[in-house]
């Protein structure tokens, strides 16, 4: 399992997102940069040890409304070859040195397992605690076997989220800008074979929900 490190990022994390959200179509903000916050998320440990996988849940608390984004990164020790244009910036680690950091929409490793996340093949794991498993992230699936993510990757965005083709001929979409429910845990879409869901703090002392992926028939 993977092991977090509680050390320095230069830059950080937010930092690197702060730059990169407004370049994407489903961004909400304005002209004027997010002032971004981590509120939550989860990871998933790479079965090589290689390469780190991260869901963050940043909001955005430049406006009332408070928009919450979801940031799949990966987090590399060299570059991933043919994904340059998702390279989202590079970041000194206080252990591990320099890190790509990847949208991991675009990165296989992620996706699949993602996949086994959703079949219920891998657990969710704390965002900053080693060997923990994150027992809130939920999961559903039905119908035929989920195989691996294939190389390259075809990742769509567009105002919606992120959209990935996946064996068997689904489609994951990764729900970029959060929307909260009140159902508990969130439920997937009507006849969608598989979901995954997760809360974060709200303000107030409250608890926010929602579908984080969706996975449709094609």
């Amino acid at each position: 399992m993977a092991v977090i490190h509680h050390t320095t990022l230069k830059p950080t994390k937010l930092e690197l997102l702060t730059d990169w959200l407004p370049t994407r179509p489903w961004y909400r903000g304005g002209p004027d940069a997010p002032v971004l916050e981590k509120s939550g998320g989860f990871r998933l440990d790479d079965p090589e040890g290689e390469v780190g996988i991260e869901f963050i849940v940043a909001t955005d608390t430049s406006s009332p409304e408070r928009t919450a984004y979801l940031a799949p990164l990966t987090y590399r020790g060299a570059p991933l070859a043919g994904a340059e244009h998702a390279l989202v910036g590079t970041m000194e680690h206080g252990v591990l040195g320099r890190r790509w950091v990847y949208d991991g929409c675009h990165d296989p490793v992620l996706v699949t397992e993602v996949l086994a996340l959703i079949e219920g093949r891998a657990q969710a794991m704390a965002q900053s605690l080693s060997d923990t498993p994150d027992h809130e992230v939920t999961r559903s699936h039905s119908g035929a076997p989920l195989g691996a993510a294939g190389f390259p990757l075809a990742p769509a965005d567009d105002r919606d989220g992120t959209r990935i083709p996946v064996p068997q001929g689904g489609i994951l979409h990764v729900h970029r800008v959060l929307t909260p429910v009140a159902e508990n845990p969130p439920q997937p879409p009507r006849g969608a074979p598989g979901h995954v869901a997760t809360g974060w703090p709200g303000p107030d002392g409250t608890r926010l929900r929602a579908v984080l992926m969706t996975l449709n028939a094609a």
